[in-house]
């Protein structure tokens, strides 16, 4: 199927707020990570949602030269005419954008899609995330207004993060204090007095809840998946909306338990970040071929290798294939799988 039109895209997200299921969204940086994520939606019968960061479209573009927003509209260029032969319908996403990266990242590719649009098509990315959980509140917030209206313009959603996800993704490293990991109403209140609640542009928000980046052992990292329906419940009291006012997004989430992930949910999660555990799946089961047929990817004793070990297409089926289990888990845990309606 094509990638998601605009309205499609509300729709999936609305369909998952009322279903109470999520969508998988998984980071991407080469075409055989692309490849293995739609190949993983289609066997699990998900849509879901593709997305890049600012690392993965440095490496898109070619890792010796930094040309990122070149590197995202060519993983948007890629996935367009690729998933046109999967039967499930994908949306496009950009991952993490801190303040440093928006002149060089987001800024760009809003341009580009508003060029698309004026020419009567589609946004390019369906939506963009805003990652202003470095800089002061009153700044994150000054910044998100800036870019909805753009956004709204182009029928596109923006992504916001409120709160601290403790850890490392993409060179974006967050070391605050505890207290910081966990969203507050009073935060988020503010937000929703600056945004609204979809009449000045839809947005949907990474609330932080003990979330890390990175993957940890169970038990190393204190999850408050209760803490979102506190909110949720919080903000419809005060701005006298229905229950579940806010479609909200899981960072950090390897390691996460399937009880926790199954309460997110339940709270009003319509999106999960998947990153570090489909990247060890890939390269684990390469590691795996390379180990298990040495003697044909290496020239050893001065023989000849097995060209057909060796070949990247022999090891990269394998690692996509691999890739793609560890989508179709994801889709299980998040309630997705079997939901397309493509």
């Amino acid at each position: 199927m094509p990638v998601a039109t605009p309205e499609q895209y509300a729709e999936m997200l609305d369909r998952a707020k009322a279903g109470g299921f999520a969508y998988p969204a998984i980071n991407a940086a080469s075409s055989q990570s692309v490849n293995a994520v739609l190949q993983g939606l289609t066997e699990a019968g998900s849509d879901g949602i593709l997305q890049v960061t600012t690392g993965g479209a440095d490496y898109f573009a070619g890792h010796t030269v930094k040309a990122r927003a070149t590197g995202a509209l060519a993983f948007a260029a890629y996935v367009h005419e690729v998933a046109k032969s999967y039967p499930i319908t994908v949306a496009l996403h950009t991952d993490h954008c801190p303040k440093p990266a928006l002149e060089d990242f987001v800024l760009p590719l809003i341009t580009a899609s508003e060029k698309v649009v004026a020419d009567g098509g589609n946004p390019i990315f369906q939506s963009h995330m805003w990652d202003g959980s470095a800089v002061p509140l009153g700044e994150n917030i000054d910044i998100a207004k800036e870019l909805l209206p753009r956004l709204k313009a182009i029928n596109a959603i923006l992504e916001v993060e409120i709160g601290v996800v403790g850890g490392e993704e993409d060179g974006v490293q967050h070391e605050g204090s505890n207290d910081a990991l966990y969203t507050t109403t009073a935060d988020v209140s503010q937000v929703v007095e600056a945004l609204g609640l979809g009449d000045q542009g839809r947005w949907i928000a990474a609330l932080t809840f003990g979330n890390v980046h990175g993957v940890y052992k169970p038990g190393n990292v204190k999850l408050r998946p209760e803490l979102l329906g506190e909110i949720q419940e919080g903000i419809a009291a005060q701005f006298g909306t229905s229950a579940k006012p806010l479609d909200l997004v899981f960072h950090g989430g390897s390691g996460s338990t399937d009880e926790e992930i199954a309460l997110a949910v339940a709270n009003g999660v319509v999106k999960m970040n998947i990153d570090t555990d489909t990247q060890y799946a890939f390269t684990r089961s390469v590691a795996g071929f390379m180990f298990s047929n040495y003697d044909g990817v290496l020239k050893v004793d001065g023989e000849v290798g097995n060209k057909k070990a060796y070949d990247p297409r022999a090891w990269g089926k394998v690692a996509e294939s691999a890739m793609a289990a560890r989508v179709v888990e994801a889709t299980k845990q998040l309630g997705s799988a079997g939901q397309s309606k493509s």
